[in-house]
């Protein structure tokens, strides 16, 4: 779980403007950090199995939203892709 002032700045340098807060941009870079988060907990917590599906979980809407992006703004979808380097 992302605490709030990492959340703040992940919205700050995503956010498309000012008073954004749940664009699929910043969605999607919220999930990759936990995504990130989360692989390096099961890195040492092997059998950690709630912690697996919670990441299977936002794997998952991740790509739904990228899928989202992709089909609607194809251009900000590049941008994004190219910034996180997923």
């Amino acid at each position: 779980m992302l605490d709030t002032n990492k959340k703040k700045r992940i919205i700050e340098k995503y956010k498309v403007h000012a008073t954004d807060t749940g664009s699929p941009q910043v969605q999607i870079a919220i999930l990759t950090e936990e995504v990130k988060e989360l692989t390096d907990h099961l890195r040492t917590h092997k059998k950690d199995f709630s912690s697996r599906r919670g990441l299977i979980k936002k794997v998952g809407e991740r790509r739904r939203l990228m899928k989202y992006l992709k089909r609607e703004d194809a251009k900000a979808y590049d941008e994004l892709m190219a910034k996180l380097k997923v």
